[in-house]
Protein backbone atom coordinates (compact mmCIF):
# COMPACT_ATOMS: atom_id res chain seq x y z
CA UNK A 1 0.00 0.00 0.00
CA UNK A 2 1.34 2.96 -0.89
CA UNK A 3 2.16 5.64 1.26
CA UNK A 4 0.34 8.90 1.38
CA UNK A 5 2.51 12.09 1.81
CA UNK A 6 1.24 15.48 3.34
CA UNK A 7 0.02 16.81 0.22
CA UNK A 8 -1.95 13.97 -0.64
CA UNK A 9 -3.49 13.93 3.19
CA UNK A 10 -4.14 17.51 3.10
CA UNK A 11 -6.16 16.99 -0.84
CA UNK A 12 -7.93 13.92 0.26
CA UNK A 13 -9.32 16.33 3.74
CA UNK A 14 -10.18 19.03 1.13
CA UNK A 15 -11.59 17.07 -1.06
CA UNK A 16 -13.71 15.63 1.97
CA UNK A 17 -14.73 18.91 3.17
CA UNK A 18 -15.99 19.96 -0.24
CA UNK A 19 -18.31 17.06 -0.51
CA UNK A 20 -20.16 17.30 3.05
CA UNK A 21 -20.29 21.30 1.85
CA UNK A 22 -22.26 20.30 -1.34
CA UNK A 23 -24.06 17.80 0.54
CA UNK A 24 -25.39 20.36 3.08
CA UNK A 25 -26.04 22.40 0.33
CA UNK A 26 -28.33 19.88 -1.68
CA UNK A 27 -30.20 18.71 1.53
CA UNK A 28 -31.30 22.28 2.35
CA UNK A 29 -32.45 23.24 -0.61
CA UNK A 30 -34.16 20.12 -1.01
CA UNK A 31 -36.07 20.96 2.00
CA UNK A 32 -36.46 24.20 1.09
CA UNK A 33 -38.24 23.38 -2.00
CA UNK A 34 -40.05 20.87 -0.15
CA UNK A 35 -41.61 23.57 2.37
CA UNK A 36 -42.50 25.88 -0.78
CA UNK A 37 -44.17 23.47 -2.53
CA UNK A 38 -47.95 23.74 -1.52
CA UNK A 39 -49.04 19.66 -1.58
CA UNK A 40 -46.26 18.92 0.40
CA UNK A 41 -47.77 21.11 3.48
CA UNK A 42 -48.75 19.10 6.77
CA UNK A 43 -52.39 19.01 7.60
CA UNK A 44 -53.27 21.03 10.33
CA UNK A 45 -54.57 18.94 13.56
CA UNK A 46 -58.21 18.94 14.00
CA UNK A 47 -59.57 19.74 17.48
CA UNK A 48 -62.85 19.25 18.99
CA UNK A 49 -63.06 23.05 20.06
CA UNK A 50 -63.85 25.65 17.29
CA UNK A 51 -64.72 29.20 17.50
CA UNK A 52 -67.91 30.65 15.63
CA UNK A 53 -68.60 34.16 13.75
CA UNK A 54 -65.51 34.93 11.88
CA UNK A 55 -62.99 33.14 14.63
CA UNK A 56 -61.07 30.35 14.58
CA UNK A 57 -59.87 26.88 16.06
CA UNK A 58 -56.78 25.68 17.56
CA UNK A 59 -56.72 23.53 14.01
CA UNK A 60 -56.59 26.25 11.88
CA UNK A 61 -54.13 28.01 14.16
CA UNK A 62 -51.55 25.67 12.92
CA UNK A 63 -49.62 24.68 10.07
CA UNK A 64 -52.00 26.01 6.72
CA UNK A 65 -54.17 28.34 9.19
CA UNK A 66 -51.75 30.53 8.90
CA UNK A 67 -51.36 33.11 6.37
CA UNK A 68 -48.01 34.57 4.80
CA UNK A 69 -47.89 37.73 7.51
CA UNK A 70 -47.52 35.30 10.13
CA UNK A 71 -51.42 36.05 11.19
CA UNK A 72 -54.56 33.36 10.89
CA UNK A 73 -56.87 33.66 7.70
CA UNK A 74 -59.56 34.46 9.82
CA UNK A 75 -59.63 37.05 12.70
CA UNK A 76 -60.35 36.39 16.06
CA UNK A 77 -62.70 39.22 17.36
CA UNK A 78 -64.09 39.62 20.85
CA UNK A 79 -67.23 41.45 20.75
CA UNK A 80 -69.35 42.59 24.37
CA UNK A 81 -72.03 44.96 25.16
CA UNK A 82 -73.79 46.66 27.70
CA UNK A 83 -76.93 48.35 27.83
CA UNK A 84 -79.20 50.44 30.01
CA UNK A 85 -82.77 50.87 29.70
CA UNK A 86 -85.55 51.32 31.30
CA UNK A 87 -88.85 49.24 31.45
CA UNK A 88 -91.64 48.85 33.14
CA UNK A 89 -91.47 45.71 35.13
CA UNK A 90 -87.81 45.12 36.09
CA UNK A 91 -87.94 41.41 37.30
CA UNK A 92 -90.22 40.57 34.34
CA UNK A 93 -87.22 41.60 31.66
CA UNK A 94 -85.19 39.77 34.14
CA UNK A 95 -86.75 36.58 33.56
CA UNK A 96 -87.48 37.15 30.01
CA UNK A 97 -83.62 37.99 29.46
CA UNK A 98 -82.36 35.08 31.24
CA UNK A 99 -85.25 32.75 29.04
CA UNK A 100 -83.18 34.62 25.93
CA UNK A 101 -80.04 33.76 26.32
CA UNK A 102 -81.02 30.01 26.92
CA UNK A 103 -83.65 29.70 23.96
CA UNK A 104 -80.06 31.34 22.16
CA UNK A 105 -77.69 28.61 23.31
CA UNK A 106 -75.94 30.79 25.78
CA UNK A 107 -76.48 31.52 29.49
CA UNK A 108 -76.90 33.86 32.70
CA UNK A 109 -73.60 35.10 34.40
CA UNK A 110 -74.76 37.28 37.41
CA UNK A 111 -78.45 38.37 37.67
CA UNK A 112 -79.30 40.81 40.50
CA UNK A 113 -83.01 42.40 41.79
CA UNK A 114 -83.27 44.72 44.80
CA UNK A 115 -85.26 47.57 45.41
CA UNK A 116 -84.04 51.16 45.02
CA UNK A 117 -85.77 54.50 46.54
CA UNK A 118 -87.07 57.67 45.76
CA UNK A 119 -86.83 60.79 47.92
CA UNK A 120 -90.97 60.36 48.08
CA UNK A 121 -90.04 57.34 50.08
CA UNK A 122 -91.54 55.60 47.28
CA UNK A 123 -90.00 52.09 46.05
CA UNK A 124 -89.29 50.27 42.97
CA UNK A 125 -87.03 47.47 41.70
CA UNK A 126 -84.06 47.52 39.56
CA UNK A 127 -82.21 44.88 37.89
CA UNK A 128 -79.33 43.93 36.57
CA UNK A 129 -77.74 41.24 34.50
CA UNK A 130 -74.90 39.70 32.10
CA UNK A 131 -75.52 37.05 29.60
CA UNK A 132 -73.29 35.01 27.14
CA UNK A 133 -75.18 34.32 23.76
CA UNK A 134 -73.56 33.21 20.53
CA UNK A 135 -71.25 35.87 19.03
CA UNK A 136 -72.93 35.28 15.57
CA UNK A 137 -76.24 35.84 17.66
CA UNK A 138 -74.90 39.46 19.19
CA UNK A 139 -76.98 41.53 17.17
CA UNK A 140 -80.23 39.90 17.27
CA UNK A 141 -79.80 39.48 20.98
CA UNK A 142 -79.29 43.24 21.68
CA UNK A 143 -82.64 43.81 19.59
CA UNK A 144 -84.88 41.83 21.67
CA UNK A 145 -83.21 43.01 24.44
CA UNK A 146 -84.22 46.60 23.56
CA UNK A 147 -87.50 45.52 22.17
CA UNK A 148 -88.22 45.19 26.25
CA UNK A 149 -88.66 48.97 26.61
CA UNK A 150 -90.93 51.84 24.65
CA UNK A 151 -88.28 54.33 24.79
CA UNK A 152 -84.69 54.63 22.76
CA UNK A 153 -81.77 52.90 25.61
CA UNK A 154 -80.16 55.24 28.13
CA UNK A 155 -77.00 53.87 27.03
CA UNK A 156 -75.98 51.84 24.33
CA UNK A 157 -72.06 50.46 24.06
CA UNK A 158 -70.53 47.53 21.86
CA UNK A 159 -66.99 47.07 21.87
CA UNK A 160 -64.89 45.10 19.75
CA UNK A 161 -61.34 43.52 20.47
CA UNK A 162 -59.22 42.17 17.83
CA UNK A 163 -56.78 39.46 19.72
CA UNK A 164 -55.83 37.51 16.55
CA UNK A 165 -51.74 38.44 17.47
CA UNK A 166 -52.07 37.25 20.89
CA UNK A 167 -53.67 34.02 20.08
CA UNK A 168 -51.17 32.88 17.51
CA UNK A 169 -48.41 34.24 20.04
CA UNK A 170 -50.05 32.17 22.06
CA UNK A 171 -50.06 28.98 19.82
CA UNK A 172 -46.31 28.85 18.76
CA UNK A 173 -45.37 29.41 22.17
CA UNK A 174 -47.72 26.49 22.76
CA UNK A 175 -45.62 24.45 19.95
CA UNK A 176 -41.99 25.17 21.43
CA UNK A 177 -42.83 24.52 24.95
CA UNK A 178 -44.49 21.30 23.64
CA UNK A 179 -41.47 20.30 21.50
CA UNK A 180 -39.28 21.01 24.75
CA UNK A 181 -40.99 18.79 26.70
CA UNK A 182 -40.74 15.98 24.13
CA UNK A 183 -36.87 17.02 24.69
CA UNK A 184 -36.93 16.92 27.95
CA UNK A 185 -39.03 13.99 28.36
CA UNK A 186 -36.12 11.48 26.20
CA UNK A 187 -33.45 13.08 27.91
CA UNK A 188 -34.78 11.79 31.45
CA UNK A 189 -36.01 8.69 29.67
CA UNK A 190 -32.31 7.85 29.13
CA UNK A 191 -30.76 9.40 32.25
CA UNK A 192 -28.37 7.28 34.10
CA UNK A 193 -27.61 9.26 37.26
CA UNK A 194 -30.36 10.41 39.77
CA UNK A 195 -29.03 14.07 39.65
CA UNK A 196 -29.92 14.70 35.98
CA UNK A 197 -32.95 12.42 36.46
CA UNK A 198 -34.02 15.09 39.05
CA UNK A 199 -32.70 17.91 37.13
CA UNK A 200 -34.67 17.49 33.97
CA UNK A 201 -37.69 16.24 36.19
CA UNK A 202 -37.58 19.59 37.63
CA UNK A 203 -37.02 21.46 33.74
CA UNK A 204 -39.89 19.41 33.12
CA UNK A 205 -42.01 20.66 35.92
CA UNK A 206 -42.10 24.15 34.79
CA UNK A 207 -42.28 23.87 31.19
CA UNK A 208 -45.20 21.72 31.91
CA UNK A 209 -47.21 24.35 34.01
CA UNK A 210 -46.00 27.24 31.53
CA UNK A 211 -48.05 25.12 29.07
CA UNK A 212 -51.17 24.88 30.97
CA UNK A 213 -51.02 28.49 31.30
CA UNK A 214 -50.91 29.41 27.68
CA UNK A 215 -53.58 26.65 26.55
CA UNK A 216 -55.70 28.38 29.51
CA UNK A 217 -55.59 31.59 28.33
CA UNK A 218 -55.86 30.76 24.60
CA UNK A 219 -59.42 28.92 25.69
CA UNK A 220 -60.33 32.04 27.47
CA UNK A 221 -59.91 33.94 24.12
CA UNK A 222 -61.69 31.15 22.24
CA UNK A 223 -64.46 31.16 24.56
CA UNK A 224 -64.77 34.59 24.85
CA UNK A 225 -64.79 35.23 20.65
CA UNK A 226 -67.80 31.96 20.63
CA UNK A 227 -70.06 34.10 23.18
CA UNK A 228 -70.61 37.30 23.80
CA UNK A 229 -71.49 38.76 26.54
CA UNK A 230 -74.05 41.63 26.96
CA UNK A 231 -74.07 43.95 30.45
CA UNK A 232 -78.13 44.70 31.24
CA UNK A 233 -78.98 47.54 33.24
CA UNK A 234 -83.22 47.20 33.90
CA UNK A 235 -84.10 50.69 35.61
CA UNK A 236 -87.73 51.09 36.33
CA UNK A 237 -90.41 53.37 34.62
CA UNK A 238 -90.72 55.80 37.92
CA UNK A 239 -87.10 56.37 37.65
CA UNK A 240 -86.46 58.55 34.86
CA UNK A 241 -90.08 60.36 35.35
CA UNK A 242 -89.45 64.40 36.14
CA UNK A 243 -91.47 65.76 39.51
CA UNK A 244 -94.07 67.95 38.03
CA UNK A 245 -96.24 70.62 39.75
CA UNK A 246 -98.76 71.60 37.58
CA UNK A 247 -97.27 72.97 34.74
CA UNK A 248 -93.58 73.22 36.80
CA UNK A 249 -90.95 70.68 36.85
CA UNK A 250 -88.57 71.55 40.08
CA UNK A 251 -86.32 68.69 38.78
CA UNK A 252 -86.00 70.44 35.60
CA UNK A 253 -84.92 74.17 37.10
CA UNK A 254 -82.59 72.74 39.66
CA UNK A 255 -80.90 71.16 36.87
CA UNK A 256 -80.90 73.89 34.87
CA UNK A 257 -79.43 76.07 37.60
CA UNK A 258 -76.66 73.47 38.58
CA UNK A 259 -75.36 73.06 34.56
CA UNK A 260 -74.78 77.33 34.87
CA UNK A 261 -73.56 77.36 38.31
CA UNK A 262 -71.00 74.06 36.61
CA UNK A 263 -70.30 76.46 33.76
CA UNK A 264 -69.79 79.42 36.21
CA UNK A 265 -66.76 77.84 38.23
CA UNK A 266 -65.50 76.48 34.90
CA UNK A 267 -65.13 79.96 33.36
CA UNK A 268 -63.69 80.95 36.50
CA UNK A 269 -61.28 78.18 36.76
CA UNK A 270 -60.26 78.95 33.37
CA UNK A 271 -60.25 81.85 33.90
CA UNK A 272 -57.64 82.21 37.04
CA UNK A 273 -55.42 79.29 35.48
CA UNK A 274 -54.91 82.17 31.84
CA UNK A 275 -54.14 84.69 34.86
CA UNK A 276 -51.33 82.68 36.56
CA UNK A 277 -49.88 81.09 33.62
CA UNK A 278 -49.97 83.89 31.24
CA UNK A 279 -51.01 86.94 32.37
CA UNK A 280 -48.86 87.40 35.22
CA UNK A 281 -45.81 85.95 33.80
CA UNK A 282 -46.05 88.65 30.60
CA UNK A 283 -46.92 91.23 33.02
CA UNK A 284 -43.89 90.64 34.90
CA UNK A 285 -41.94 90.67 31.99
CA UNK A 286 -42.70 94.34 30.56
CA UNK A 287 -41.96 95.42 34.03
CA UNK A 288 -38.33 94.12 34.07
CA UNK A 289 -37.67 95.34 30.18
CA UNK A 290 -39.80 98.81 30.13
CA UNK A 291 -41.40 99.84 33.62
CA UNK A 292 -38.11 99.54 35.56
CA UNK A 293 -35.67 100.97 33.15
CA UNK A 294 -37.63 104.13 32.10
CA UNK A 295 -38.49 104.71 36.20
CA UNK A 296 -34.71 104.48 36.94
CA UNK A 297 -34.18 106.93 33.87
CA UNK A 298 -36.74 109.38 35.31
CA UNK A 299 -35.49 109.49 38.97
CA UNK A 300 -31.69 109.60 37.84
CA UNK A 301 -32.32 112.91 35.60
CA UNK A 302 -34.36 114.44 38.27
CA UNK A 303 -31.87 113.57 40.80
CA UNK A 304 -29.48 115.53 38.53
CA UNK A 305 -31.45 118.69 37.49
CA UNK A 306 -32.40 118.97 41.45
CA UNK A 307 -29.81 122.03 42.76
CA UNK A 308 -27.78 121.10 45.72
CA UNK A 309 -27.41 123.45 48.59
CA UNK A 310 -24.05 125.19 48.65
CA UNK A 311 -22.07 124.24 51.45
CA UNK A 312 -21.50 126.25 54.39
CA UNK A 313 -17.64 127.00 55.37
CA UNK A 314 -17.60 125.49 58.74
CA UNK A 315 -17.08 128.51 61.58
CA UNK A 316 -14.18 128.90 63.93
CA UNK A 317 -14.67 128.01 67.27
CA UNK A 318 -13.87 129.98 70.60
CA UNK A 319 -10.86 130.38 72.16
CA UNK A 320 -9.17 128.84 68.95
Amino acid sequence: MPTLTFQHRFLFSALLILALMLGGCASSSGSRIDAEAPQAAPEAPAFEESVVNGSISRGEMGGSGIAQGGLPEKRLVIRNASLMIVVEDPAASLDRISQLAEEMGGYVVTANLYQIQFDSGAEAPRASITIRVPAERLDEAIAQIEAESSRPPERRNIESQDVTREYTDLGSRLRNLENTEAQLTEIMENAYSTEDVLSVYNRLVEIREQIEVIKGQMQYYEQSAALSAISVDLLPDAAVQPLRIGTWEPVGVARDALQTLINTVQFLGDALIWILIYVLPVLLLVFVIFVLPIRLVIRAVKKRRTPQPPVQPAEPQAGG
